[in-house]
């Protein structure tokens, strides 16, 4: 009555069974409306920090979904990461890049593509690239892709323009897009450190010199009077030390020395500049009491 092709089976193990090994539609869920829910739950059951649960419950629901929904709904939930910790300076959170819903689709779809790019010289070109992931580091986004040089990534800010063509991407079965974003970030940030500082902070500052250096920092066991030694890797010196300059009431500087000259730069340049603008803020008030 319902036009659900069923039939029934007696004895013992009996019931009743779908027509030719069918399934039931999750909720009555549309192909795109599957395909919208997981590239919510994705990025999200992807997370390290995701419960086991959810991840179960991702991997029921795609078992749950009619077969012909599953290859793209799998594709969605895979096609994203999003990465909290920013590096460097950041473009505008609100305003997602151009090309972002086209270059998900060709991820998920599994089409190569044309990219056009301005690379961090400046010069433009034309590439055809074989979509693997998007990721949201921050409020960028990057594209990790095949090439023909090899793996990839693009800053989507500077893509220019980009052309799905029908021809498959070439995608591993073994891709993971977590662990080669991990795999590119280490490698970012091998190339980025140039500088290793050693100090020590007090522990009621250990919040703030995190969310200063991020991933970069390293603890030791605490010492006698309680303060915790740390490593923190940076790109230059005089970067750290202007970036920890803020955090003398807790951090003490051991190496190298060359930071710790920066740091005395920098507060005596401080010391010079606001110590005269209180001074002449004090003549004027007392110039107008007068």
């Amino acid at each position: 009555m319902a036009g659900v092709p069923i039939y029934s089976i007696q004895g013992r193990s009996g019931g009743w069974r779908l027509l030719g090994g069918g399934r039931t539609d999750l909720s009555g869920l549309t192909a795109s409306e599957a395909r919208a829910l997981f590239l919510i739950a994705g990025p999200a059951a992807a997370a390290e920090a995701a419960e086991p649960e959810l991840k179960a419950a991702l991997r029921k629901l795609v078992r749950a979904l009619p077969e012909t929904f599953r290859a793209q709904a799998e594709a969605a939930a895979s096609s994203l990461i999003v990465d909290s910790q920013p590096w460097g300076a950041t473009g505008d959170a609100n305003q997602p890049p151009q090309y972002l819903d086209t270059l998900q689709d060709a991820v998920i779809r599994g089409v190569q593509a044309q990219l056009g790019y301005i690379d961090s010289a400046g010069k433009e070109s034309v590439r055809i690239v074989h979509p693997l992931g998007l990721v949201a580091k921050g409020s960028r986004w990057y594209l990790v892709a095949h090439t023909e040089a090899g793996q990839r990534t693009f800053r989507l800010d500077r893509v220019t323009a980009v052309i799905p063509s029908d021809a498959p991407a070439h995608r591993s079965e073994s891709f993971d897009l977590a662990r080669a974003w991990r795999g590119l970030t280490d490698e970012a940030e091998r190339n980025r450190t140039v500088v290793e500082v050693r100090a020590i902070c007090a522990p009621e500052g250990l919040d703030f010199l995190r969310a200063a250096v991020g991933d970069t920092l390293e603890m030791g066991p605490a010492a006698s009077d309680g303060r915790i030694p740390v490593v923190i890797h940076a790109p230059s010196e005089y970067g750290i030390a202007g970036h920890l300059a803020g955090l003398v009431e807790w951090l003490e500087i051991t190496s190298p020395q060359t930071v710790r000259t920066h740091l005395a730069m920098i507060g005596a340049a401080l010391t010079r500049r606001y110590s005269k603008e209180d001074t002449a803020s004090e003549g004027s008030r007392a110039m107008v009491h007068d």
